[in-house]
């Protein structure tokens, strides 16, 4: 067994297509919007729709899927119109990953806009308590992306995600996305053996590897450490193809879903795929 390699596919037309064009791309593993990400109102979704997402999904060559929450939820915000907003907002992600029968929710930490990092913090503790009561989704784990750490973001070094984690209710349903990208442009280097294997350790000591649950696979367009979250294509930007064939062929990651969130989504994915494809030794 190895790591699953796969995309962020569309949605468009139906979910229910989201798993053939996931086998068009060559997809082991498939990550979706379960609704427009940049509008806060979503038409519900129907459990014929779910039911036919799911049996296109059975039919379909991928082992595992996720869902990534809206871009506009801020988890972290404690101003109490938006955080509300938001807190309503992921527990209907929350339900639909429920509904259609996705094990995980990957959602960015957040954003404390200027509250301080120990306030955020504790403010994302406290909204994943609260949503997860409150959503009927029992077998939905979330999973922190850690950041690029630009900004007022959270999450951007492992004792930040696991800050989050120890400080919920429910820890056993709070995992961890490893983004490539934000990774490296947080200042963690994965481009050699030595220094990949350092990042894996520090990984394992703070967050427990059994924890880190998904990757997003992005080349980085910025340096490292320069808090840039600017995706390349696979191998074309800081991190090159050392890095990646490290990671997808390591045999701590036998069937942990990576997802290619590269640019030009669905345009260029079948030629990242093939290029990890041709890094992973078996």
């Amino acid at each position: 067994m190895t790591s699953l390699l796969g995309a962020h596919v569309s949605i468009a037309g139906g979910v229910e297509l989201a798993p053939g064009r996931g086998d068009d791309l060559g997809c082991e593993a498939i990550q979706i919007f379960s609704k427009n990400q940049r509008q806060w109102a979503a038409k519900p979704l129907t459990e014929e729709a779910a039911e036919a997402f799911k049996r296109a999904f059975s039919k379909s060559q991928q082992r595992t899927t996720a869902i990534h929450d809206s871009y506009l939820i801020n988890l972290a915000d404690r101003r109490a119109e938006n955080v509300a907003r938001s807190r309503d907002a992921f527990v209907v992600e929350l339900e639909r990953a429920q509904l259609l029968g996705v094990p995980h929710l990957i959602f960015h930490p957040g954003n404390h806009r200027g509250e301080g990092l120990k306030l955020g913090l504790r403010q994302i503790a406290a909204s994943l308590d609260l949503t997860m009561k409150e959503a009927d989704a029992p077998d939905v784990s979330v999973l922190l992306e850690g950041t690029a750490g630009a900004g007022n973001s959270v999450g951007s070094t492992f004792e930040q995600l696991q800050g989050v984690r120890e400080a919920v209710d429910m820890p056993e349903r709070v995992g961890f996305c490893f983004d490539t990208c934000h990774l490296f442009a947080a200042g963690y280097d994965i481009r050699t053996a030595e220094s990949y294997e350092l990042v894996m350790q520090h990984a394992e000591n703070i967050l427990g590897l059994e924890n880190i649950q998904a990757f997003h696979l992005n080349d980085c367009k910025g340096e490292l450490g320069s808090h840039l979250d600017r995706h390349e294509h696979i191998g074309q930007g800081g991190i090159g193809l050392e890095g990646f064939r490290l990671l997808v062929d390591d045999a701590r990651w036998d069937g942990v879903p990576m997802y290619l969130e590269t640019p030009g989504r669905e345009k260029h994915f079948k030629e990242n795929l093939k290029v990890l494809k041709g890094l992973r030794m078996s």
